[in-house]
C-alpha cells in the first residue's frame, strides 16, 4: 500500500515541501530510502524501526521503499523521521485516517518512541505558511518556537504514541499563540555604562555608532575598559520589533543556538568569537552551509576583542559582508545566502606590549614591533571602521571615584530618539539607520554648507581619505546631528566626525 504525507525543508532560510511517499510491498525485508537523503536523515531507518516497535506497534517484515521528493534536491537532517514512522503505519494498515494529508510533519524519533528537538521550526513554519500550509505537527519541546506565528494550527506531542491517537480521534490542543511583549518583559542586562569610571570620549563615541548602527574600533593599552565598554553596548541597544527578532530567530533556530525554553530571541545579539576563530564558523559554510557569526550577529553586535591577534585571512572575509549587509556561503553542495547586517566593534592594543601612545605606562616595543603589529589591519577593513577612538588608563582618582556616571538608560533614551528619526527619515527607502545610507541617500539627506564642503575636503586632503572614508564621515555627522536634534548636518558635527577617523593615520596602520 502507497502512502503519502507532507514534510517540510530548508535550503538556508529558505523552505520547500517534500513529499514523504512510503510504499510497503510483498517481497523480502528490506527498507530503501530515496531522494538524494543525508547520512542523519537516511540513520532514520533504525531509529524508526525501534520507535514503532517500542510504542506498541508492528513494524511491516516487508519490502519497504521510501522517497523523498523532489529527489534532485538534498534532505538532511533528522526531522523527516515522524512523517516516516506515520506513513509507514497508514501503508501498513495500522492506522486508517484522512486527516493526516493537510498535516505537515516534523520531528525526530527516539529509540523509544518519544520526539526529539529539531532545528529551524520557525523558519520552516514562516515558508510552509507561505507555500499555504497551516496544519503542523511538531514536537513538544518546539511549541515555544511555534508560539509566536499567528495564523497557523499547531500541534505539539512528546511522542509517536501521541501523534498516532491524535489522527485517529483528532483529540488535541493547539499550541497557543504568545504575545512577543510578554517574552520582552523583565530584560536585565549585566553591565551597565554607569559602572564604567571615566571614558567620556569613548562613551560618547560609543553612543553615536549606536544611535546610526556604525563600526567602531576602540584602540588603548590593556586594562582601561575597552572590553567592558563593548559588552555595556548590550543595554543601551534600541528595543527589537517583532518582525526583527523573528528575522534574527530563523537564524539561530537553523545554527541550533536558540533558547528552546523562550523560543525567540528577544534582544538583540552579541557576539564575540574567540580570536581562533576559523573562517568557516566567522562567515559561515562548512559541509552544510551553516550560518557563522557574521550572521548569529545580524541585527545586532559583533564584538572581536584584541582584533589584531585574529588571523589575516578571517579579517579579510568581513569585508564583503560589512558593505553588503548578507553574506553568500557557497560551497559545493549548495550555495545559500545569509543576512549580515550587524555592528562592529572592536578592540585592540596600539602595540605588542599595549603600551604605545599610553599616558600612564612607557612602550618597551620598537618601531619596526609596532608597525608589523599594526600592519594586521589592512587599510581597506580600517576604512570599513566609522568611528577610530582611543580607551587610555584612567588615573586612580578617576577609577575610585564614587560619583555614578550616567547610566545605560538614560543614554539609551538619546539613542532612541536619534533612531526615531531615523525611521521616519527613510520611510520608503527600504533602510533604518544611517550607517545603511548608499550615495544615493547621502545627497538627499547629507547635504552640508560651503564651509562643511571646505572642511571636508581639508580632511580629505590632508588625512588621505579614501571616497568610502569620506562617505563614511559624512554618515556619522548624519548620525551626531540626529542626536543634537538638528535637521542640517553643520560644521561642528562634521568636525567631531572627523576627529573618529585620525586613529589609523596616527598610528600609521
Amino acid at each position: 500500500m502507497l502512502c503519502k504525507l507532507n514534510g517540510f525543508a530548508l535550503d538556508g532560510l529558505d523552505g520547500y515541501s517534500v513529499a514523504i511517499e512510503t510504499d510497503i510491498s510483498n517481497g523480502l525485508p528490506s527498507y530503501e530510502l530515496v531522494g538524494l537523503a543525508s547520512t542523519a536523515t537516511k540513520e532514520s531507518k533504525e531509529r524508526i524501526r525501534s520507535a514503532i516497535k517500542n510504542s506498541g506497534y508492528l513494524y511491516p517484515q516487508k519490502r519497504i521503499t521510501v522517497n523523498l521528493a523532489p529527489a534532485d534536491t538534498k534532505k538532511e537532517g533528522p526531522s523527516f523521521d515522524l512523517g516516516i514512522a506515520v506513513a509507514l503505519l497508514i501503508a501498513s494498515e495500522q492506522l486508517n485516517c484522512d486527516s493526516y494529508k493537510k498535516y505537515v510533519f516534523l520531528g525526530e524519533l527516539s529509540l523509544d518512541g518519544q520526539l526529539r528537538h529539531v532545528s529551524g521550526v520557525m523558519p520552516i513554519l514562516i515558508a510552509a505558511m507561505q507555500a499555504g500550509f497551516t496544519d503542523f505537527i511538531i514536537p513538544s519541546c518546539n511549541a515555544k518556537e511555534a508560539s509566536y506565528i499567528d495564523g497557523l494550527n499547531v500541534y505539539a506531542f512528546d511522542s509517536l504514541k501521541e501523534v498516532v491517537s491524535f489522527l485517529k480521534d483528532g483529540q488535541a490542543k493547539k499550541v497557543e499563540l504568545v504575545s512577543f511583549n510578554s517574552a520582552c518583559d523583565n530584560k536585565t542586562f549585566e553591565y551597565d555604562f554607569k559602572d564604567v569610571k571615566g571614558q567620556t570620549v569613548a562613551k560618547r563615541a560609543l553612543e553615536i555608532a549606536v544611535s546610526g548602527g556604525h563600526n567602531v574600533l576602540m584602540i588603548g593599552p590593556p586594562g582601561g575598559g575597552k572590553t567592558m565598554l563593548a559588552k555595556c553596548i548590550p543595554s543601551v541597544m534600541p528595543d527589537m520589533t517583532f518582525e526583527e527578532a523573528v528575522e534574527v530567530t530563523k537564524v539561530h533556530s537553523i545554527a541550533s543556538v536558540l533558547d528552546n525554553s523562550v523560543g525567540i530571541v528577544t534582544t538583540r545579539p552579541f557576539r564575540s568569537p574567540h580570536h581562533t576563530v576559523t573562517v568557516p564558523a566567522l562567515i559561515g559554510g562548512g559541509t552544510k552551509s551553516r550560518p557563522g557569526e557574521v550572521s548569529l550577529a545580524n541585527l545586532g553586535v559583533l564584538f572581536l576583542d584584541e582584533m589584531p591577534e585574529y588571523s589575516k585571512t578571517a579579517l579579510e572575509s568581513l569585508r564583503q559582508p560589512l558593505e553588503d549587509r548578507k553574506i553568500a556561503v557557497s560551497r559545493v553542495q549548495k550555495a545559500v545566502t545569509y543576512p549580515a547586517n550587524f555592528m562592529l566593534v572592536a578592540s585592540m592594543n596600539p602595540c605588542p606590549c599595549g603600551n604605545y601612545g599610553s599616558k600612564t605606562a612607557q612602550c618597551r616595543c620598537t618601531p619596526m614591533q609596532i608597525h608589523n603589529y599594526l600592519s594586521r589591519l589592512s587599510a581597506p577593513l580600517l576604512d570599513r571602521i566609522d568611528l577610530q577612538i582611543e580607551v587610555d588608563g584612567v588615573s586612580y582618582d578617576e577609577f575610585r571615584d564614587k560619583q555614578e556616571a550616567e547610566s545605560s538608560a538614560v543614554i539609551k533614551e538619546r539613542i532612541d530618539k536619534a533612531r526615531q528619526i531615523q525611521r521616519n527619515r527613510f520611510v520608503g527607502d527600504g533602510i533604518l539607520t544611517n550607517a545603511e545610507m548608499s550615495e544615493r541617500h547621502l545627497k538627499k539627506y547629507c547635504a552640508i554648507d560651503q564651509k562643511g564642503e571646505q572642511l571636508l575636503k581639508m580632511a580629505f586632503e590632508r588625512l588621505n581619505l579614501s571616497a568610502r572614508g569620506t562617505s563614511r564621515i559624512l554618515k556619522v555627522a548624519r548620525t551626531i546631528a540626529d542626536l543634537d536634534g538638528s535637521e542640517n548636518i553643520t560644521t561642528a558635527h562634521l568636525a567631531e566626525a572627523i576627529q573618529y577617523r585620525q586613529l589609523d593615520r596616527r598610528y600609521n596602520v
